[in-house]
């Protein structure tokens, strides 16, 4: 039987598993060539199934409390106003990669999310991700792949800046170029490095549900039979698949062990919840004036002294208390932090829909589901409607739901199950649902490495 010398990790951000395993997929041969020889099923996402921090999640094979890192907003203190994107620079635990390196094995890593900024390169080749603010910050490793990658592509696209527009025709155009130009490196660095570890994850997919979802999907509430843009995530599937195929191309099969994953997957998003107008009616958050149109939510006109909590929107939501001695001007006292826990957690959970039906939303204490708590985490995490709802942060709108969204057109919301394949000789072909974290401990164990106590997952092969 070949043994694994190599291991290639393809990684489709968002990737949904109904539609690639029991929809598309003989509509997608080199995947399916995939399948029939290898493991594949859902992979449970991390809690919340968010992009940041899911990639570093399967990287580490940490926990968000480990890393400290609960979204891609992250509060870095308790001020009220102190948010900030969650680079690399909060990841403290070492990748799959570092690991690797410490014992004298190369890497390619290109895309992996929250890889920017390259704070320690690795033995190997790194181009960083969408979180790249500009092509001068200095996003590849060594440097003059900068160089390689312009001659090769062009100017390359981290993201499709400005995804959430209308302007759908030119939407798709700049997800099919950004996919491209990405695989095209991918392609070109694989036949010209020497590398045991290939890593990269591509965002095409991810933005191209979020751009196209109502389009495809007859239970959205937005969808039209026979639309122009019906098939535009079948097709864009149907093309990732012919890229998956080129890598496949040029790659030793026998050698190496091949993964198609998926951090989270997609579904259909049937509105948004208006968290903080629903804290005002609660009475839990008082703004210093009314507000009596859709606004942004400020914390400047926040009347500190009356408020107990407030909420943080996005694709999950967070809810902070204002506890008093950690936070600024804080209200509840210590005695009454738990109880007032547990008397949101029973609101939260009990929310109807905007049709009266039961929303089927989940709130979680972090010290509950993470092994660690680290950082500064959201008092309770709040899955709105199973992920069918979004968490809407803005204040002032006419109803607790909403059925636009508070940062541009946006047709999907993340699932907490997304997907993977990995391929070898050596493996026995099976369906068998797996963990996110479940990757890496696999990955150490096909290289011949032994894996870490502390890691979350379990090797699977």
């Amino acid at each position: 039987m070949p043994t694994i010398e190599k291991v290639a990790v393809i990684g489709l951000d968002c990737a949904e598993p109904s539609l690639i395993f029991d929809r598309w997929i003989n509509d997608l041969p080199n995947i399916r060539r995939l399948v029939k020889t290898g493991l594949h099923g859902q992979l449970e996402s991390c809690m919340p199934p968010i992009t940041v921090p899911a990639w570093s999640c399967m990287t580490t094979s940490k926990d968000p409390g480990t890393l400290g890192c609960y979204g891609f907003r992250n509060r870095k203190d308790h001020s009220y106003d102190g948010l900030s994107i969650a680079t690399n620079l909060i990841v403290r635990e070492p990748r799959v990669w570092d690991i690797l390196g410490a014992a004298g094995k190369k890497s390619i890593a290109i895309g992996v999310p929250q890889t920017f900024p390259i704070t320690r390169p690795m033995p190997g080749w790194q181009v960083t991700c969408f979180l790249t603010p500009t092509l001068e910050s200095g996003y590849t490793s060594p440097p003059e792949l900068a160089d390689e990658i312009q001659q090769l592509v062009g100017e390359y696209l981290v993201d499709v800046k400005g995804f959430r527009t209308d302007d759908k025709q030119w939407l798709l155009g700049q997800i099919y170029e950004m996919t491209d130009k990405r695989f095209k490196v991918c392609k070109r660095l694989l036949e010209t490095r020497p590398w045991d570890l290939f890593w990269m994850v591509e965002m095409g997919v991810d933005r191209i549900h979020h751009g196209y979802w109502q389009y495809m999907d007859p239970q959205h509430h937005r969808y039209h039979p026979g639309n122009p843009f019906e098939h535009a995530i079948h097709d864009y599937y149907v093309h990732i698949d012919r890229w998956i195929g080129e890598l496949l191309g040029v790659m030793d099969l026998q050698k190496t062990a091949v993964w198609v994953v998926s951090d989270h997957g997609a579904k259909r998003m049937d509105g948004g919840f208006c968290f903080n107008d629903w804290l005002i009616r609660e009475g839990l958050l008082v703004m210093k004036t009314p507000v009596t149109r859709p606004s942004k939510f400020k914390f400047e006109d926040v009347d500190w002294s009356r408020t107990r909590c407030w909420g943080e929107g996005g694709y999950y939501g967070r809810l902070f208390i204002n506890l008093r001695g950690r936070e600024p001007t804080g209200t509840v006292s210590t005695a009454d932090y738990e109880g007032l826990r547990n008397e949101l957690t029973a609101k939260l959970e009990a929310l109807e829909d905007d049709q009266g039906r039961p929303m089927g939303t989940r709130a979680y204490k972090p010290e509950q589901i993470y092994r660690k708590v680290n950082g500064v985490p959201p008092d309770l995490i709040v899955i709105f409607g199973d992920l069918h709802w979004r968490s809407v942060g803005t204040v002032g709108n006419p109803s607790v739901y909403t059925f636009e969204n508070d940062t541009g057109p946006d047709d999907a919301n993340h699932a907490q199950q997304g997907m993977y394949i990995v391929s070898h000789p050596s493996i026995r072909p099976q369906r068998r649902d797996a963990s996110l974290y479940d990757v890496t401990p696999t990955i150490l164990r096909q290289m011949g490495q032994a894996v870490p106590g502390d890691m979350a997952g379990r090797p699977l092969t």
